[in-house]
């Protein structure tokens, strides 16, 4: 099993171009914060300043691209500032009705500037670890593309499948922006230790391999002592070694990710919560219903209810 396949495919990952932009000086806007939400801007043509809410400035140019986590308010701008007027008010001057390019100014195509636009959302409720490391921001140069071919060779087929548009491109730009968000993790892996160790963890061959077993059978009553036996070593050594890669005891790791698959379960509309609890491996329904609404703020019944 592709552990990371399965947690951003029970995550519900969905990636989505909101504009493709032509801006001629002058020009700045202020996207508004957007709960759950990451959002990327690629730098197509021209110089962008970014201004994050981590205090942080940055100044994108062509071929360079900033991931912003957590859905934070940003600033974007031809020049450093403090101030901008709302994404709102801009697509409302420039009459924008979300197809094609987001105009502003009058533009010289020469001396604009040209960026793609879009943002990836989970379920509500989502959670992992390997989100919780995400830093406030995450910059990736042309310089860091030369080095990860992957993302590049993505990042390259995305601008052309959304400046070509034609039939298709929805679907298609969606699904090359999900997996430049893969490779985006990888790419930036070294933002953070946290990061850098959680991902070494999904690839590390025992605790991997615990991960794998959790991952594909959750249902399974395990222990330390048996996932400890699937890595191949001791039981101390494994607790240990796993919660210094992933932040977090093996069980705690899988009670939390039981009930991000009960979530998704729920989410399908074609399980009961008894079913959901079985599957996301609660031997009890009044064990699983006392978890989810303690996670969850609402007891499964009326969460199904209000999915439906």
């Amino acid at each position: 099993m592709d552990v990371l396949d399965d947690i951003l495919n029970t995550l519900s990952l969905k990636g989505a171009l909101y504009f493709r932009t032509d801006f001629s000086s002058p020009w700045s806007v202020r996207v508004p914060d957007l709960d759950g939400a990451a959002r990327f801007h690629l730098v197509v043509q021209g110089v962008c300043h970014v201004a994050v809410a981590d205090g942080a400035k940055l100044t994108l140019r062509a071929g360079d691209l900033v991931l912003i986590p957590a859905g934070k308010s940003h600033i974007l701008a031809e020049r450093e500032t403090g101030d901008a007027p709302l994404l709102e008010t801009v697509l409302a001057k420039a009459g924008y009705d979300g197809k094609g390019v987001l105009t502003i100014g009058d533009c010289d195509p020469a001396a604009s500037t040209q960026m793609v636009c879009g943002h990836f959302t989970f379920r509500d409720g989502a959670d992992h670890p390997l989100l919780r490391t995400l830093p406030p921001h995450l910059l990736i140069t042309a310089a860091d593309r030369a080095r990860h071919p992957w993302l590049d060779e993505i990042l390259r087929l995305l601008t052309r499948r959304v400046f070509e548009a034609g039939p298709g491109a929805n679907i298609a730009v969606t699904r090359l922006s999900e997996a430049a968000f893969v490779e985006m993790l990888r790419a930036g892996a070294g933002e953070t230790p946290e990061m850098a160790s959680v991902l070494a963890a999904l690839s590390d061959k025992q605790i991997g391999r615990s991960l794998e077993v959790m991952h594909a059978r959750p249902e399974h009553v395990w222990t330390v002592e048996s996932l400890a036996h699937e890595a191949g070593m001791s039981r101390s050594r494994f607790a240990e070694k796993f919660r210094t890669l992933i932040g977090m005891s093996p069980l705690a790791y899988l009670s939390e990710w039981r009930l991000q698959k009960a979530l998704s379960l729920l989410d399908q509309g074609g399980f009961s919560v008894q079913q959901a609890a079985a599957r996301s491996g609660y031997q009890s329904p009044a064990a699983f219903s006392r978890a989810f609404s303690a996670k969850f703020g609402a007891p499964p019944a009326a969460y199904r209810r209000k999915r439906a």
